[in-house]
């Protein structure tokens, strides 16, 4: 039917089909809602950071959690536009977002 799933699963919620795969999404999107963590929880992650619940543009609804990288942490708002940025950890490459070229 084409509906998205994230986090992905075995049953499409819209059609109940069970005949799904993963398929490669534009990248692009909107930040949705952010906050600002301003606590040190880990060494490896030193604030201030954004935790933002993005939009991708593929569909309505279709949110991935990630973090916003590459510009001032108080920038960041409900609508701005998104690109991802992957960031390697070893073999993972993490998928972050940083402000859309044309934002």
């Amino acid at each position: 039917c084409g509906h998205w799933i994230h986090p992905p699963g075995p049953v499409c919620p819209e059609c109940h089909a069970r005949e799904v795969s993963p398929q490669a999404v534009s990248g692009r999107g909107r930040v949705s809602t952010a906050t600002i963590n301003h606590q040190l929880w880990h060494p490896a992650f030193p604030p201030p950071y954004v935790i933002a619940l993005i939009e991708l543009d593929e569909q309505p609804g279709l949110r991935l959690v990630s973090n916003v990288v590459g510009c001032d942490p108080a920038d960041v708002h409900a609508g701005l536009r998104v690109e991802v940025s992957f960031e390697a950890q070893g073999d993972v490459h993490i998928p972050l977002f940083r402000p859309a070229a044309d934002a």
